[in-house]
């Protein structure tokens, strides 16, 4: 009789650490999957109605401002086939496309949604160092980070942190929510300034780069911008600061 209940506790035992098992890989796996899991988990704040919103309007306008530098390094390859525009031929409008999207992808860095809080800290250090890079553009430029862009090497290289945080951006969506594309983008734009940089592409091979750029940044955007807004929050309790 004794033996048959020392069976039964060892038998009892068993199934309880076999248990705690399964709840502790479940509890794992739901950590893992809320990362970009489509559940809505908690009802949605203003503040968080808000914030989603300008992350995604900066995604949205970063998309905008990289299609019109694009349409503007096609237009500089024809330059002789134009008429003269002070705004285009002057550089103000280079100019300014690069201040818009400082502007543009500033707003998604510091309203993204991680779970990981350093993540975030370091996303908002590099951001931190491109703006201190586009000051150095000012200066070499003598006001204009356009001139200092196309005229000097390192120009383009200056602008590799930015282009790194909107790559950030991007692969922390195809992380969560499959968007592949967003890989390709973080991989392509800081290695087309590289190589920009480093002169390896002439004025018509430079500006299809950036249209192939702007394309792949169009399809990535409009696969993003659409999805439920709680997509962005996921489980409000999982958040580390």
């Amino acid at each position: 009789m004794q033996r048959l209940d020392i069976i039964a506790l060892t038998h009892e035992g068993l199934q309880v650490q076999s248990m705690q098992r399964t709840i502790a890989q479940s509890v794992n796996e739901i950590v893992y999957l809320a990362m970009g899991d489509t559940a809505s988990f908690q009802p949605l704040t203003r503040e968080d109605r808000i914030t989603v919103i300008l992350y995604r309007a900066g995604i949205v306008l970063s998309t905008v401002f990289m299609a019109m530098a694009s349409l503007l390094a096609l237009a500089g390859t024809r330059s002789s086939e134009l008429p003269e525009l002070p705004l285009i031929h002057s550089g103000l409008a280079a100019d300014i496309l690069i201040l818009l999207l400082y502007m543009s992808i500033g707003l998604s860095v510091f309203f993204i949604h991680l779970y990981v809080g350093k993540f975030h800290r370091l996303l908002k250090n590099i951001y931190y160092v491109a703006v201190v890079c586009l000051v150095l553009l000012f200066l070499m430029g003598k006001g204009s980070p356009a001139s200092a862009f196309f005229r000097e090497p390192l120009g383009a290289l200056l602008l590799i942190p930015l282009a790194c945080c909107l790559g950030f951006i991007t692969a922390k969506e195809a992380f969560c929510f499959r968007l592949f594309e967003g890989y390709l983008l973080g991989m392509i734009m800081p290695a087309y300034l590289f190589l920009y940089g480093m002169g390896l592409f002439d004025t018509r091979q430079a500006a299809y780069g950036l249209v192939f750029i702007s394309l792949m940044l169009v399809f990535f955007m409009l696969r993003k911008a659409f999805m439920p807004l709680h997509y962005d929050i996921g489980d409000k309790s999982a958040y580390q600061p």
